[in-house]
């Protein structure tokens, strides 16, 4: 279905430009003399506004239009990047930041994201949604990976041309603003199939999907409290105290682990056809937990990385499959907003942790982080499978 292709585009262009600008970000402030509360202000006001998107995308995406909704956001975001590389005042700079949704993450997790989301199993069958969603997540860790090795390219304009300072990454951000022009371009020729198929004035949720919304965002909390220990920013920490490389050898151990992750998505789709969603989720999920112990305790960097890409081949199994399950256990006027919420509940629940975690990563106690939060994701694991097992999504219910 074009549909579908197109958000197969939009999701790898928009990953490529937030992971290029959340790493961009940092050196671009720090190249004009921008550092602490201002630096941490201007991130945060970014991720504000992004939060922002998403909860409007999630409470009234569906009665704006999806279509509509997704090409206002593009078009902020593109003015927003624009302004942010052509000034220097910080007042200026966050408001550009909180228009643009500025990402300091680096990964996507934003309104597009949710709309996307709740579209993407109108295109396909109930059973294709899961294989839909693995080729649509997986394309987005492509492209943060991407995004990761383009932003060597200030360096690179540094080198080879007469640029300098900030100038390069001035250039490179309005790289960023024209490549979301290509999102702007395919979300305008979206059709009717991407849209809610009965938009209310306001969301409506039946007592059932209620019910399974309520249990599961507390459990995604749990997991995604977890991963606030595991950030890459905690990760990269870890490496680099513990076992003392270098800033290159850490970019290439995540590039890979994004590769893996990316891989992992496809294998996950074929895993669910015999094994059923929750089963995939759980019985990867605790063996990357156990794996992520390991690389706690490793004895030397190189098999602390074979532990660290083995782990990150399973990690995000669950991605697409968690994906696909929340879209199938509720009606389909109901997926942007069960899209929204259980996004939001992760992302919120995502930024507690960092700050505990890096009071506990000092001296000998660096490994602590990792454990906790691969004890905190088993626990996570143990008791979705026992709250769903038995909640089947149409496919698996009608196989039975």
């Amino acid at each position: 279905m074009p549909e579908r292709r197109a958000l197969y585009v939009t999701a790898f262009v928009r990953a490529i430009t937030t992971s290029l600008v959340g790493v961009l970000i940092g050196v671009y402030l720090a190249r004009q003399n921008i550092t602490g509360a201002a630096f941490g202000g201007i991130v945060s006001v970014g991720l504000v506004g992004a939060a922002l998107a998403a909860v409007v995308a999630t409470l009234a995406g569906d009665r704006l239009g999806r279509r509509r909704f997704l090409m206002v956001l593009t078009l902020l975001s593109i003015a927003g990047t624009v302004v942010f590389a052509l000034t220097s005042s910080p007042l200026t700079l966050a408001a550009a930041a909180f228009v643009g949704m500025l990402n300091g993450m680096g990964k996507d997790r934003g309104a597009a994201l949710i709309l996307e989301q709740a579209a993407l199993p109108s295109t396909t069958t109930a059973t294709n949604r899961t294989q839909v969603i693995a080729w649509y997540t997986m394309l987005q860790d492509l492209g943060h990976a991407a995004g990761a090795l383009l932003a060597g390219l200030p360096a690179l304009l540094s080198a080879t041309t007469a640029l300098s300072g900030a100038e390069p990454h001035r250039l490179t951000l309005l790289g960023c603003a024209g490549l979301g022009a290509v999102s702007l371009v395919l979300y305008a020729r979206l059709g009717a199939a991407i849209e809610s198929p009965t938009p209310a004035a306001r969301v409506v949720v039946s007592a059932q999907s209620r019910v399974i919304l309520t249990k599961i965002s507390a459990l995604f909390a749990i997991d995604s409290l977890a991963g606030g220990f595991l950030t890459t920013a905690m990760l990269s920490y870890f490496f680099f105290e513990r076992f003392g490389i270098t800033e290159a050898a850490i970019g290439g151990l995540f590039f890979g682990a994004r590769l893996m992750n990316a891989a992992s998505h496809l294998g996950a789709a074929w895993l669910a056809k015999r094994i059923g969603l929750v089963n995939t989720m759980v019985f990867t999920h605790i063996p990357s937990s156990l794996l992520l112990v390991t690389v706690a305790f490793a004895p030397n960097f190189t098999v602390a990385a074979l532990l660290f890409l083995l782990r990150e081949g399973l990690v995000e199994m669950d991605v697409p499959t968690r994906q696909s399950y929340v879209l199938a256990v509720v009606a389909p006027a109901e997926r942007t907003f069960a899209s929204g919420v259980t996004n939001l509940v992760r992302l919120a629940a995502w930024s507690v942790a960092p700050a505990f975690a890096g009071a506990l990563m000092l001296g000998d106690s660096l490994y602590l982080p990792l454990v906790i939060g691969a004890a905190m994701k088993i626990a996570y694991d143990l008791l979705l499978w026992r709250a769903f097992r038995r909640v089947k999504p149409p496919e698996e219910a009608t196989s039975e």
